[in-house]
């Protein structure tokens, strides 16, 4: 039966194997050449020391582990890695638990860089600069990414290697993929950890980092490891885990094959002219910093404008708040997670570390930032008026962003496509 096959092969999780023993030795018959799964009973329960629904999950698990390990074996998967791999795959329920979340209200920008640019975080920055000084400095020769860049992607990711997570990358891959909400993309990133796996650059024990199956200390998912991790103390492994050579060097290798452009500032705050169409601080509306400054675009110590062939104007917070020229480094750095809010907290945090200024303007910190639930009833709105936000999903996404714009502008509003209550209200009035 399933239960000594599971009990036998490599496909087995503690719980279950416990179960496979327990359900063996109830089974009159002989094993059948058909893998089938003990019943789920409370008596086999009670055994396992799990409740019915949980016995049913694991044996659900590990069916899915031992398909997959055939998928794997066919892609070049050799034994030995699958062995090492799923001997003692874990369901994880807390990957699931946070894979689930959809937290309900949306943190302001402005409460995000204040979280992330800390005087505490920012002094943090500096030292870690100072201690890692030598692999900092081959890795910007090498690259072209300035260090202050790669410690603040450093300090975002793991807080400086003090948090970066401590779950099983194949468990918590292998769990994602079971629970089947992104089971393509858990497949892809689980195979690829594999590789990594059998590349011989880490152990299982090792390989450790977020819910999600993001590893190390600046936390690459399986793909991006392979793709751009980088031996760089030279003794045969690409060490993101403790390795600081290997760190910096992967950080600032993925970030140049993202886009970044050596000596280019990553952008500026700026003053716009009285006046500046709001509509065109727009990330599809780029030109050059000298098109901007002939448009009245400013930096606020009177500076000349940074050099970038292909800027745009960012306001994160609509025109209350203040505003930036970004160019292909802030685009760059959404390679690395593609969140506005995200590239503008590392680009602020490394401009602190290197002994410049945080953000000069208020932010509007008298308003609310929406719920979810509030931006489907605005997305809601707009589609009602024809103004096509697309799917109501509760996301302010490009489609939403620009439906707002066109709102405000049919509106006579300033078109920022910022999403406030008072836009709500109005869009919600007869």
């Amino acid at each position: 039966m399933q239960a000594f096959l599971l009990a036998q092969s490599r496909r087995r999780w503690r719980h279950v194997a416990t179960l496979a023993a327990v359900a063996l030795t109830a089974c009159a018959s002989p094993p059948s050449t058909t893998p089938q799964s003990p019943a789920v009973t409370a008596d086999a329960a009670k055994a396992a020391g799990v409740s019915m629904d949980e016995l049913a999950q694991q044996q659900g698990f590990a069916r899915w582990v031992a398909a997959f390990e055939d998928s794997a074996r066919a892609a070049g998967v050799d034994d030995a890695t699958l062995h090492l791999a799923f001997d003692d795959a874990h369901y994880v329920p807390r990957a699931v638990t946070s894979d689930r979340a959809q937290p309900e209200f949306t943190r302001a920008v402005w409460d995000y860089v204040d979280l992330i640019v800390s005087p505490n975080r920012v002094q943090h920055g500096q030292q870690k600069l100072a201690e890692t000084q030598a692999e900092l400095a081959a890795a910007e020769a090498r690259y072209g990414v300035p260090q202050a860049t790669i410690v603040a992607i450093w300090g975002m990711e793991s807080d400086y290697g003090g948090n970066f997570g401590d779950i099983p990358a194949i468990d918590a891959l292998a769990t994602l993929g079971f629970e089947g909400r992104r089971e393509a993309w858990a497949k892809q990133q689980l195979m690829a950890a594999l590789k990594i796996l059998q590349s011989g650059d880490i152990d299982r024990a090792h390989m450790i980092g977020s819910w999600a199956g993001a590893m190390g200390q600046t936390q690459f998912i399986p793909t991006a490891f392979l793709a751009y991790a980088v031996d760089a103390d030279g003794d045969g492994k690409r060490d993101i885990w403790g390795s600081m050579a290997d760190v910096t060097a992967s950080t600032a290798n993925f970030l140049a094959h993202s886009g970044w452009q050596t000596g280019q500032a990553w952008g500026a705050e700026v003053k716009l002219p009285d006046g500046f169409d709001a509509g065109r601080a727009d990330d599809a509306i780029r030109q050059a910093s000298a098109q901007w400054a002939a448009e009245g675009v400013q930096t606020l110590d009177g500076a000349p404008l940074p050099d970038i062939a292909d800027g745009a104007i960012f306001q994160p917070a609509g025109v209350r708040g203040p505003a930036f020229l970004v160019g292909p480094n802030f685009r760059a750095l959404l390679r690395y997670n593609n969140s506005t809010s995200y590239a503008l907290a590392v680009s602020l945090l490394a401009q602190r570390i290197a002994g410049g200024p945080g953000v000069q303007g208020a932010w509007p910190r008298d308003e609310q930032p929406l719920s979810r639930e509030q931006v489907r009833t605005l997305q809601s709105a707009l589609n009602d008026r024809n103004f096509g936000a697309g799917t109501s999903d509760g996301q302010m996404g490009p489609a939403t962003r620009q439906a707002l714009r066109a709102w405000q502008r049919s509106q006579g509003l300033p078109a920022d496509g910022f999403p406030t209550l008072d836009l709500l209200t109005k869009l919600q009035a007869p």
